[in-house]
């Protein structure tokens, strides 16, 4: 796994409890070479009415925080 994707992934972690606590979870599918990330929303989140909020404002801010050279968070 690259350096990058480890970021990601422990980025990821901070979140998922918060996520796990609603029944949902978030899944990392894979991180492009042009610094997008492709993650897919799991459980509760996965059909959610709110998961694009939480999408952006959530997984999204996490993961730019962490790793700043991310330019793009997308759900697939």
């Amino acid at each position: 796994m690259s350096d990058l994707k480890e970021r990601v992934e422990q980025a990821l972690g901070t979140i998922r409890p918060h996520l796990q606590a609603d029944g949902g979870n978030v899944e990392l599918i894979d991180v492009s070479e042009d610094g997008t990330v492709f993650v897919k929303l799991t459980g509760a989140c996965g059909s959610c009415p709110m998961a694009a909020m939480t999408l952006q404002y959530g997984v999204t801010n996490a993961i730019k925080q962490a790793v700043p050279e991310i330019k793009e968070v997308k759900a697939v």
